[in-house]
């Protein structure tokens, strides 16, 4: 019988480490939390329990992304190890609230403590771009939310650059794939809105969307995002702190872009107030030609009348210098009849007419 291996306790704690981080990487150990503290304000301890047994757990309070307390059911993924003072513990990486209850108490605590922060507020939200011509999308491109995105995106104005990164939707990785989308669209600045994108699912599949560094990096986004997510009734922490929610992935595409067959009544019935305002310029043109034709039309009889007036008021004037009464009433006579000797003629006066025979001749 060969002899057993012996170590000394740090060798030994060393060894069983290493066993569990080979046969138990990554694990997921599902419970009810108890003892929940926070030590130094850098560390957190629990207890992850059943009904009959419960496990020690360990984690940074950095990688705490969602709100948790006694009492909630969670998930955890972490590593197995014996600390240096032989007591088995879980170091946990991350962690997720299941069932709708730890997923509401999460949701309610998360979004009271960054609504207070600000980071929902109104004032911070921005426009999306009225004429969108490159998009980066945040989505699992196998998804039937991102098909739906695409197919409308498509159908209703087209032409837009579509940059996708490809993401887990939900599960415990799936918070920590779409930060690092959104952060990777931001440092290249070469789209104009980001697109979070994840169709229908339950309370658990849809966890992933509050997360807390998640919602932060919404928050914090350069560039203007949109998110659809779920269905119209769901509703999650980076709606919020999103710049623009659309109801579903589909309501995401139509708040995006422009409608075809809209825009294309559109410019039918611009043309058709463009071709009525032309006519209505040639008219008014026309009618102003033509008033201006029968103006000057006018101003020629016109002047022709007061022509013709003056040279009225002149020989009315002639007339009047030569009328024989006006003569008369000078003193003077007026002589008719033929004047010959023994001829008999007519004298003209202002008040009398005068018969006279002439006698006699001399020139003058």
């Amino acid at each position: 019988m060969s002899e057993a291996p012996k170590f000394s306790p740090s060798e030994f704690i060393t060894v069983v480490n290493e066993t569990l981080e080979y046969g138990y990487s990554g694990v997921l150990v599902e419970g009810e939390v108890a003892s929940f503290k926070i030590n130094q304000g850098k560390w957190v301890f629990f207890d992850l329990k059943d009904e009959e047994t419960s496990v020690s757990c360990f984690m940074s309070l950095w990688s705490l992304k969602m709100p948790i307390e006694d009492g909630m059911k969670i998930v955890v993924r972490g590593v197995p190890k014996l600390t240096k003072w032989g007591k088995f513990s879980l170091t946990v990486s991350s962690l997720q609230p299941v069932g709708e209850g730890s997923l509401k108490k999460s949701f309610e605590m998360l979004k009271k403590k960054l609504a207070e922060e600000g980071l929902f507020d109104l004032a911070k939200k921005r426009k999306l771009p009225e004429k969108l011509t490159k998009l980066g999308v945040v989505s699992s491109t196998g998804a039937a939310g991102y098909a739906d995105f695409i197919k409308i995106l498509n159908a209703r104005w087209g032409g837009i650059k579509v940059s996708v990164a490809h993401t887990q939707v939900q599960g415990m990785d799936a918070a920590a794939q779409i930060t690092r989308a959104l952060k990777y669209f931001n440092e290249r600045g070469e789209v104009e809105a980001i697109a979070i994108i994840r169709g229908g699912g339950s309370a658990d599949d849809l966890a992933a969307f509050n997360d807390e560094e998640l919602v932060r990096a919404i928050a914090a986004s350069k560039i203007p995002v949109i998110t659809g997510i779920g269905h119209e009734v769901d509703e999650s922490l980076s709606d919020f702190a999103a710049d623009v929610r659309a109801s579903t992935p589909s309501n995401a595409a139509e708040m995006l872009t422009r409608d075809r067959e809209v825009e294309i009544r559109k410019v039918r019935q611009n043309m058709i107030r463009t071709g009525q305002l032309i006519i209505q310029k040639i008219d008014q043109k026309i009618t102003i030609e033509i008033r201006g034709g029968m103006e000057n039309v006018w101003r020629k009889i016109e002047s022709g009348v007061e022509l013709v007036e003056n040279e009225l008021r002149q020989r009315m004037k002639l007339i009047e210098i030569l009328n024989p009464e006006k003569v008369l009433k000078q003193g003077y006579a007026i002589l008719s009849g033929k004047i010959s000797p023994g001829s008999v003629v007519k004298i003209t006066t202002k008040s009398q007419e005068i018969k006279a025979e002439v006698k006699e001749i001399y020139e003058r």
